[in-house]
């Protein structure tokens, strides 16, 4: 019996979980596929940092002697950043391989690309990977949603940041100090700034857009704000008022432009993120006939994007899906909206004549309602005071505090 031929690009966390779910699933892949899913070669940066798991695999550092292999059928890239991995895709598009890849940063910028290629050379592409890791998200909209309309997203896509706002909270710890706890259980690199500074939600965010909306808004138009501003203090006065931090990707159109926005907000309790914690991922995906639908579950880790990379090898010859539909976002909220403001006692008689207060729920805390530009401006005219958007229905549930 022939069998299915892989190259694998990449032998870190993800490469070594696809390697190892393909062994321990194969028996369960040969049902569903017919034949059995052979790793034929695995490309490496540095061959004396890995351990070789099979003699009949080839394993190299040059990408050329992966082309030259004979009866090759799917490249899955597992590497990072948007070069090498983009140009190596390319190659393998053009010798009419299938391609997968968990790669967010590079299919952000170049995934029109590689679809564009990948459908003149009838091949697939699979990148369900790219989003919320084993969270079913793309084959969701791909597969699930053709009849009905895509009206707007919003997603916690970085399991990081969720992670440090949750213990934050749990504990009662700085952000300093629980960054460091998420580096210790492996839940931040030694470098987090893609995770706390927003790029990793942003990217994915990227991938979402051109999926549903076939565009992408400029990258200057996107607001990208990270967590390192939120402080232990806000979080607990949040939480008095039944409120939590979460960092959260919003997506939708008007007109012809594409919005994305990344930063973190605060939702109330009927909020579908308020009991996202810890590691966990959600996305809740607005639609014309079901309303709201939320998928839940692990964004990262070596076995649920293993498990979405596989998940996509078993779709790569199904039957092409539509386009994803949409419909223009119209919620009257996106243009006046409540926020809540972090500030000063005197700081709020400034502002109290322009911009409406709904609440007050501490001295130093306010919930106010205005329009986007509004409060655009006015943190213009006030740096030091932070704010953040308000999700979810809120009623007052503090006492409240006179100025």
């Amino acid at each position: 019996m022939s069998s299915i031929n892989i190259a694998l690009l990449g032998y870190g966390t993800v490469g070594k979980g696809v390697y190892k779910t393909i062994e321990s699933h194969q028996e369960r892949l040969q049902q569903l596929l017919g034949k059995p899913v052979k790793v034929v070669a695995i490309l490496v940066q540095d061959k004396t940092k890995h351990i070789i798991p099979s003699k009949e695999v080839l394993f190299t550092t040059n990408f050329d002697e992966i082309t030259r292999i004979p009866n090759l059928h799917i490249v899955i890239d597992a590497i990072v950043g948007k070069e090498p991995g983009f140009s190596y895709l390319k190659i393998a598009i053009e010798k009419g391989c299938h391609v997968i890849t968990a790669n967010k940063e590079m299919f952000a910028f170049h995934g029109s690309e590689l679809q564009s290629q990948a459908k003149k050379k009838g091949v697939s592409i699979g990148f369900e990977a790219t989003v919320a890791g084993g969270v079913p998200v793309i084959q969701t909209i791909k597969q699930l949603l053709q009849v009905n309309h895509i009206l707007k997203v919003e997603a916690i896509l970085n399991g990081t940041s969720n992670f440090i706002l949750s213990n934050m909270r749990i504990e009662g710890t700085s952000f300093e100090e629980t960054l460091q706890l998420a580096k210790e259980h492996g839940y931040a690199e030694a470098d987090p700034t893609n995770d706390i500074q927003g790029y990793d939600a942003f990217y994915k965010g990227m991938v979402l857009s051109q999926l549903i909306f076939q565009k992408q808004p400029s990258v200057e138009e996107v607001k990208r704000k990270g967590i390192t501003n939120i402080l232990a203090m806000q979080i607990e006065i949040a939480e008095s008022a039944g409120l939590r931090f979460k960092h959260i990707v919003s997506l939708f159109k008007q007109g012809e432009e594409v919005h994305c926005k990344v930063e973190p907000v605060l939702v109330t309790e009927e909020h579908p993120f308020y009991q996202v914690e810890g590691v966990q991922n959600s996305v809740s995906i607005a639609t014309d006939l079901l309303g709201n639908i939320q998928l839940q579950g692990p964004g990262a880790g070596m076995f649920p994007t293993a498990s979405a990379v596989l998940e996509d090898l078993i779709q790569l010859n199904r039957t092409s899906i539509v386009e994803p539909s949409f419909k223009e976002w119209t919620d009257s909220s996106e243009t006046s909206a409540k926020w809540v403001l972090f500030c000063d006692t005197y700081q709020l008689v400034a502002f109290q004549e322009t911009i409406h207060v709904v609440d007050r729920i501490h001295k130093k805390a306010v919930v106010v309602e205005s329009k986007d530009e509004v409060i655009a401006s006015f943190q213009s005219a006030y740096p030091d005071i932070e704010y953040y958007a308000l999700k979810g229905p809120y009623e007052s549930k503090v006492a409240t505090v006179s100025v």
